[in-house]
């Protein structure tokens, strides 16, 4: 899989990931209905929802995005519901595997894409928290992932593989990944650059047993990026967030 090149020793990534992911709950405020993303970057800020709940008495609950993320806010004690139960959210903070000056997104990178859209979709406002390796002027250079229906992947790939100019991989290979909902993933190379974000959404989810796709055009509100200099605040100019 393509993916975000490296920058800086491991131990410093993970140092702009953690400042990230906690300036991220400076937007949490109690009485919210959070949903919880999934990804290396977010899991910094569930734990600090999780210690201001334990050391600062805030007052949240929260719809996690995978089974990860649950076990992981349930270890933490963070109150959850499900999605249904829930209802409309206040917040979604979640991850990003790139994206662009229009804060639109490419995710899936950690195989949890469609309950991510799922959950950002039934939500007033959503952030983003990265790195600044995420950061690019058109989006395209990650792979695009897709959720498929399991049973069909070889006919979604096919498929695939007369409109994606790059490679289609099954996630995975002979021991495919296997998504929380039971499907697979496939990562596309549509890149180095990905023109029309919406339309190429609108094409791939037109495909017979495509689930889900990695694509998210106008739903980030807000990034919080952290740098090796400073932690920014990028906020979309007509955006949601409060």
């Amino acid at each position: 899989m393509r993916g975000t090149p490296p920058a800086g020793s491991v131990d410093e990534v993970e140092a702009l990931k953690r400042e990230a992911g906690i300036a991220a709950c400076s937007f949490v405020r109690s009485g919210m209905k959070l949903g919880l993303g999934t990804g290396s970057t977010v899991r910094y800020t569930v734990l600090e929802i999780g210690r201001r709940i334990a050391e600062e008495g805030l007052e949240v609950v929260g719809v996690p995005t995978s089974e990860a993320t649950k076990a992981l806010s349930e270890s933490l004690g963070i109150p959850l519901l499900t999605l249904e139960a829930a209802g409309e959210l206040d917040l979604t903070i979640d991850g990003a595997d790139e994206f662009d000056s229009n804060l639109d997104l490419i995710k899936g990178g950690g195989g949890a894409l469609t309950r991510e859209k799922r959950v950002a979709e039934a939500s007033k406002a959503m952030l983003v928290v990265a790195d600044d390796r995420k950061q690019v002027d058109v989006l395209g250079a990650f792979d695009l992932p897709m959720e498929v229906i399991a049973s069909d992947w070889e006919a979604v790939r096919d498929r695939m593989l007369e409109i994606c100019p790059g490679e289609v991989r099954l996630r995975g290979g002979d021991a495919p990944y296997l998504t929380d909902n039971g499907g697979y993933i496939l990562d596309c190379e549509f890149g180095p650059t990905i023109s029309d974000p919406s339309k190429l959404e609108e094409l791939i989810l037109s495909v017979d047993g495509v689930v889900e796709v990695g694509l998210f055009v106008g739903m980030c509100d807000a990034v919080v990026m952290a740098t090796p200099s400073e932690v920014l605040t990028i906020v979309k100019e007509d955006g949601r967030l409060d």
